[in-house]
């Protein structure tokens, strides 16, 4: 499995993959552990077409890939919860103001 710093060209990979064969979707193609401020963490495992996330506050969620202008974002349907991801960094959003709940999120090796 990939680090987070060969994950982008992973995703991108996974993303071809995908339409070749659904099953490779269900495999992971990179996972990072990205380290916050506060002292909050996120554990991401990435898949062709979605991110699965651990939160430090408990919370364990799957969001689908969204639309983004640069980078990864994940988000769910309504978009009040958005992983946002470009390189090493990464940040969450959350509710109708899109307030940033982890920040200054970067992933080590």
């Amino acid at each position: 499995m990939a680090t987070h710093s060969g994950f982008l060209k992973l995703a991108l990979f996974g993303f071809a993959a995908l339409a070749i064969s659904p099953a490779l979707a269900k495999k992971p193609v990179a996972t990072a552990t990205f380290k916050c401020a506060e002292g909050k963490s996120i554990a991401a495992t990435f898949f062709a077409d979605k991110v699965d996330l651990k939160l430090s506050d408990g919370r364990n969620m799957a969001l689908p890939q969204v639309i983004s202008g640069s980078g990864a974002r994940y988000a769910n349907a309504d978009e009040s919860f958005v992983f946002w991801n470009k390189g090493n960094t990464g940040f969450v959003t959350e509710g109708a103001d899109q307030t940033t709940s982890f920040s200054d999120c970067v992933a080590k090796d």
